[in-house]
């Protein structure tokens, strides 16, 4: 499915109903913190997935 400029222009236009020009900053902010977290305990679980040690073959 392809979303378009004008879908796009939409969904914001019914963001700003919806929130308020004086939120949008604040949702921004608070979701790019969000991000940022999801981000880093990825990395952190990817990195502690590396330091074990591999499991032994059974046999």
């Amino acid at each position: 499915m392809h979303v378009g400029w004008q879908e796009v222009v939409l969904i914001v236009a019914i963001i700003m109903l919806l929130f308020g020009a004086k939120r949008l900053p604040e949702l921004a902010r608070s979701l790019g913190r969000s991000m940022r977290e999801f981000r880093k305990g990825r990395e952190e679980s990817e990195t502690a997935d590396e330091k074990k040690p591999p499991n032994a073959p059974a046999g």
